[in-house]
């Protein structure tokens, strides 16, 4: 290329006037290309740091505790009540709500300390889920 350069100032006469020969790969974009490449390697980094960040954030929250129905019963339970007291939605299939009150037994059995009352509670509403009463019959 300075071949080139130098045959063209020849040819008009002025042998050798250019101060500056145009070097190999030195040109606007060729100087670009380091700095576009640090600028992207710096952003790189600081993502990876905000992730390790937010990371290390999300895992060290507090579990998400599931709260059951904490309680205040009516006089006669309906189903909406039912479903607060099981954990389940008013339409909920019976094997669903078979599951639940398993699940909701297992924590509160009269067996493993759990209370008569909240135990007579819970088959209540397992009853009125499924049909078997219409009201509260508690024996409490």
């Amino acid at each position: 290329m300075r071949q080139c350069e130098t045959i063209k100032n020849e040819a008009k006469g002025n042998a050798n006037t250019s101060q500056f020969p145009l070097q190999k790969g030195l040109t606007v974009f060729g100087m670009a290309t380091p700095f576009l490449a640090g600028l992207a390697v710096a952003a790189a980094a600081t993502v990876g740091r905000y992730g390790i960040h937010a990371l290390q954030a999300f895992k060290a929250r507090p579990p998400r505790v599931r709260r059951f129905y904490e309680g205040g019963f009516q006089a006669t339970m309906n189903r909406r009540e039912a479903a607060l007291v099981l954990g389940v939605r008013d339409r909920t299939p019976t094997d669903k709500i078979k599951e639940a009150h398993r699940r909701v037994m297992i924590a509160n059995h009269p067996d493993a300390g759990g209370s008569h009352y909240l135990a007579s509670k819970i088959n209540e509403a397992k009853e009125v889920m499924l049909g078997k009463i219409k009201g509260g019959g508690s024996a409490f």
